[in-house]
């Protein structure tokens, strides 16, 4: 008897419960959520490419600005060497200057961090733990650039050129380091096939955006803005350069401009992905789920099943159903 009335009390207490229940959403593990691939085609992504550019322009603007050369934009190293060749057969000697070396060092220092990017192909080069690991990695070598200079106690501005401020073995380092990092950025940049080309071969920029069919269309037109926006932001990152390394050294602005990477990296966590539109670190509610559950105990509505599609229809004694 007293077994009967708890059921009853139970069933009173079910049909009485709210109808209404919504589950918390469940945490996905970080392993999954990292080797999720962001959506490289999304707007989510332009900003972080936008400043991608900015640490071109940045990083060549302090390079520049110290020894002359170049640590993303190869072009002009290359040529350099090529000229530095030409006297040395013209001399018959080996007359390589420092702004040589230095050009040299930081053509080999860029193909060593592109080469390095590789390892991305391997681990899925639009996934969010590689682009979130590799803009980590660097603004590790920016920083470390910053604390050689800094450890050189050399100036951060030349006077003129071939004479570079940078020619302790220590500022070698750092400028391989930076070139190592706008390298590792190149390839980066490449892989996710976007309109921003790789971030750092903005020449090619330029020919690309001249040659739009649509340069002119007053419509919005993806491929021309995102190229514009390269160039601006290349820009903004050169002036911002400029304006910091006078006001507090090389040393200083390259440790801004690893506090910048270090943002981008925590933003490649909240990116669009590919596919699903996931970007927090706990699953969204399904698209297609009821935003409500109902609960109901099973005596309270019978199940009279569903007939087949086709079937015929249900007769008893003579009668219609």
């Amino acid at each position: 008897m007293a077994a009967n009335n708890q059921t009853t009390r139970d069933l009173e207490c079910q049909s009485s419960a709210p109808l209404l229940t919504k589950e918390l959403p469940t945490a996905r593990s970080w392993r999954t959520f990292l080797a999720s691939d962001v959506d490289s085609e999304h707007d989510s992504t332009t900003g972080l490419l936008a400043l991608f550019c900015f640490m071109t322009g940045f990083i060549d603007a302090i390079s520049f600005t110290a020894v002359f050369v170049w640590c993303g934009f190869q072009t002009g190293n290359f040529a350099q060497l090529a000229l530095a060749s030409a006297r040395t057969w013209s001399a018959q000697e080996l007359v390589f200057s420092t702004p040589d070396i230095q050009a040299l060092v930081s053509l080999f220092a860029f193909n060593i961090g592109a080469f390095v990017g590789r390892i991305g192909d391997r681990v899925g080069p639009q996934s969010r733990g590689w682009l979130v690991s590799g803009t980590a990695v660097q603004a590790a070598l920016t920083l470390i650039a910053g604390i050689c200079i800094q450890q050189s106690g050399q100036g951060s501005i030349a006077l003129a050129r071939g004479e570079p401020s940078w020619t302790s073995a220590l500022t070698f380092v750092a400028l391989a380091l930076m070139a190592a990092s706008l390298g590792l950025q190149g390839i980066m940049a490449k892989r996710l096939n976007t309109h921003f080309s790789t971030t750092v071969v903005l020449t090619a920029v330029w020919v690309e955006l001249m040659a739009d069919p649509q340069l002119f269309c007053r419509r919005k037109n993806a491929s021309r803005d995102h190229k514009v926006l390269a160039l601006i932001t290349l820009f903004a990152g050169a002036v911002a350069a400029r304006l910091l390394v006078e006001r507090i050294g090389a040393a200083g602005a390259l440790g801004f401009g690893a506090g910048i990477r270090l943002f981008v990296a925590a933003g490649w966590c909240f990116v669009r992905g590919k596919g699903n539109g996931y970007t927090l670190l706990l699953d969204p509610e399904p698209a297609n789920t009821a935003e409500t559950d109902v609960i109901m105990s099973p005596t309270e509505v019978p199940d009279y099943g569903t007939l087949a599609r086709g079937s015929p229809p249900m007769v008893e004694a003579n009668r219609w159903w």
